[in-house]
């Protein structure tokens, strides 16, 4: 173990309970622990550690970053409440935003103070971001916002909104986007929760803009520059989900490497899903020392696609292969209902498979 994770693991030694590593499952529904984990990896630097002392980091190289972010996988350190806030948002402003709202924005998010949602997915679109037809209307100093959201994770708890709309109908679907800063708070916004059928704080809403005003200065990226504001912000995100589909799908097949009752067919099974999570480990690999030469990997691309669709696969193994006993494991039950998921969140599948057709194959966009 090098420095960099002794001094993690001593952090992590003084802000868990002692007993956390066996009970990652019950902590993991601590809502004071996740908070209170935030904060403490903020102020000490581990909460996005390639970043600089001041917004959760230490300076730390790729190397050393990643190497943190695989251990904090590894050993299930408590899931900050707003991923989407950390992981999405918060690039997205540090790269984009202007100086006045990275001072106003950016530390409230990292610490989790404040609470930030995704407008992106739409009605009739799903998650097709080129698909969107919420409009934004110049108007002055502001713009006038009208049209809804929908599948928009934690609004209901949330600040703030990167809201993402149609500046330019004349446009091609994938330019004239543009990222606005929506305040949720702001008079013509409604937010209904969406019905589920078990509580979460992850809970899905509905997004309704009537004639909302959005001050100009609002604005985070150039005009119509959305597509890339969303994309830039995206991959950050992707980095932290192939690094977390890589340990689930290690972590829950790993009973069955003890097991002697398995039939020819499920170790067959067995031998491909691990070297799914080797596929997914040497490419995410790959493409991080791609990237420190400077270059743009188009493996990078394959990453969410093949991380998320392996782990599905890994949890349904062991479900499957566990009888009737895998129902009564809670640890097994959640990763198999978060594994479901991954297909969707930060982009689903099916725009996946367009994203590599177009980016990486050359093919012509879909329509």
């Amino acid at each position: 173990m090098n420095d960099v994770l002794q001094a993690y693991d001593a952090f992590l030694r003084n802000v868990l309970p002692e007993d956390y590593a066996g009970r990652t499952n019950h902590y993991r529904h601590d809502d004071r622990l996740r908070t209170d984990f935030q904060v403490a990896a903020f102020e000490a630097g581990w909460l996005v550690p390639d970043w600089e002392p001041g917004l959760g980091g230490q300076s730390l190289s790729a190397g050393d970053s990643l190497a943190v972010r695989i251990e904090g996988a590894r050993r299930r350190v408590p899931v900050i409440h707003n991923v989407q806030g950390v992981g999405v948002v918060a690039p997205g402003l540090r790269r984009f935003g202007t100086p006045a709202q990275q001072d106003r924005l950016l530390r409230p998010v990292l610490r989790g103070d404040e609470w930030w949602a995704l407008g992106m997915s739409e009605p009739g679109a799903g998650s097709d971001l080129a698909s969107l037809r919420t409009q934004a209307r110049r108007d002055g100093d502001r713009f006038i916002v009208n049209g809804s959201k929908i599948w928009t994770t934690q609004a209901k708890e949330s600040r703030w909104a990167t809201l993402y709309v149609r500046t330019d109908p004349e446009a091609r679907r994938h330019a004239g986007i543009s990222c606005l800063i929506l305040d949720l708070q702001s008079p013509g916004v409604e937010v209904r929760p969406i019905r589920r059928a078990a509580e979460s704080v992850d809970a899905f809403c509905e997004v309704f803009l009537d004639d909302v005003e959005i001050p100009v200065e609002n604005l985070l990226g150039p005009l119509n520059g959305g597509w890339r504001v969303a994309s830039e912000s995206l991959e950050h995100e992707r980095d932290m989900i192939w690094v977390n589909n890589w340990v689930e799908i290690a972590q829950v097949v790993d009973p069955s490497l003890r097991r002697t009752d398995l039939d020819d067919e499920e170790m067959t099974a067995l031998g491909r899903l691990l070297a799914d999570a080797e596929a997914v480990r040497f490419t995410g690999l790959r493409t991080v020392f791609e990237r420190l030469e400077g270059n743009e990997p188009a493996e990078f691309f394959l990453l969410k696609l093949l991380g998320s669709e392996a782990a599905q696969r890994a949890t349904r193994f062991a479900m499957e292969t566990s009888g009737l006993a895998g129902l009564c494991e809670p640890q097994l039950m959640e990763d198999r209902i978060e594994s479901l998921a991954a297909t969707i969140y930060g982009g689903t599948s099916e725009v996946q498979r367009n994203i590599i057709g177009e980016r990486v194959l050359g093919l012509p966009r879909d329509r």
